[in-house]
């Protein structure tokens, strides 16, 4: 299979692309793939490193506070159609597929002009205008949850899941010893995202005294912004603070109760490892859709929601001692994940190219 992948600007469309990526190469390992991404964001040095051939086009998104701004978005994004004409004419695959970020505007629309299949995919519950636009040029779209299927064509769309709660799935587990825990002890585990954010950071900084002569063990991950600040400070002994963790997904199988943010691929690995969770959802996200994605799993009472405006007081300490001594709590919230969970996302994405492609 030859294909061309795009996806930019967050990890939440990088990872699913790259899981997308290594279930192709699963069934098909001499498959040849080219990543299309943008020329100043995280993908172009995460995809190179996984050996993955990668051009890039010079893209930005639509300025809704600055309109002038817009008149060199639009220059770029005539140049890029033009650029990715030529490159798909060039590698001539068999699908083009777009998982989200500006960058794949001017790849799925030049695939569909020049004939080529293409398949999007959504990730969160509240669907990117990105892929709202390309739902008329693309052959078939996949979602990652339920609620966002009402916003494409229903002959188009597809429940697939998040292809990332397949990959947390094959992880390996991370030892409780590495970051000095206890393994006969539960385990809450506070992460930010890998750049952290700062205004929660210093809420749980103020916060973390407050978890002392707990019975269970926190493992706060601050992210890589904020820890040189943060770890000045004088911490229970139960805490321990880490600025990042590779692989996160095995350590989140040895967690009991996870505090996070509410982003889609951190959904699908919350979903696919049946681990109850607290969702601070981001509010500087495009449509709030982080708030919205919470919901689904709020809804289906497996998560429970604290708005970063509420974060006050002990409210957080009183959540986590609510939730992590409950066992009939933690039991229920497992098993209302179970109903969300869809273990074989990327081969059900996988399966259905497969068909398009095939398809005359």
């Amino acid at each position: 299979m030859r294909v061309i992948i795009s996806a930019g600007g967050t990890g939440g469309h990088i990872y699913p692309a790259l899981a997308i990526i290594n279930k192709i190469k699963e069934h098909e390992p001499k498959s040849e793939f080219l990543y299309i991404g943008t020329h100043n964001r995280m993908e172009k040095d995460i995809v190179p490193k996984f050996g993955i051939p990668f051009k890039s086009v010079e893209i930005y998104g639509f300025n809704r506070h600055n309109l002038f701004k817009n008149f060199k978005t639009i220059k770029c994004l005539i140049n890029a159609k033009k650029e990715c004409l030529k490159i798909i004419k060039e590698f001539n695959p068999d699908i083009v597929i777009g998982v989200g970020g500006y960058v794949t505007v001017p790849v799925i629309y030049s695939a569909h002009k020049l004939k080529v299949k293409t398949f999007i995919h959504e990730q969160n519950s509240v669907s990117g205008r990105a892929n709202i636009f390309l739902s008329k040029y693309a052959d078939l779209i996949g979602v990652s949850f339920k609620s966002s299927m009402k916003d494409f064509d229903k002959e188009k769309v597809i429940f697939t899941g998040n292809p990332c709660g397949e990959d947390a799935i094959k992880k390996s587990v991370i030892p409780k010893s590495k970051f000095n825990l206890t393994e006969g002890k539960k385990l809450v585990l506070i992460v930010m995202g890998s750049l952290g954010a700062s205004k929660v950071n210093e809420f749980l900084t103020s916060t973390m005294p407050l978890f002392n002569n707990k019975d269970y063990e926190i493992l706060y991950v601050t992210g890589n912004n904020d820890y040189d600040k943060i770890i000045k400070n004088k911490f229970p002994s139960n805490v321990k603070v880490v600025p990042y963790i590779d692989s996160l997904t095995g350590i989140m199988k040895k967690t009991d109760l996870m505090v996070t943010r509410a982003g889609a691929s951190t959904l699908s690995e919350i979903i696919a490892l049946d681990i109850p969770s607290i969702l601070i959802p981001s509010p500087y996200v495009p449509n709030n859709h982080q708030y919205k994605n919470a919901l689904d799993l709020v809804n289906q009472e497996s998560a429970i929601l604290i708005e970063e405006k509420d974060l006050d007081g002990d409210i957080l300490v009183r959540t986590i001692d609510s939730i992590i001594n409950d066992n009939e709590k933690l039991n229920n919230m497992k098993k209302n994940l179970k109903t969300l969970k869809v273990d074989n996302s990327a081969e059900i994405i996988y399966n259905s190219i497969k068909k398009l492609i095939d398809r005359k």
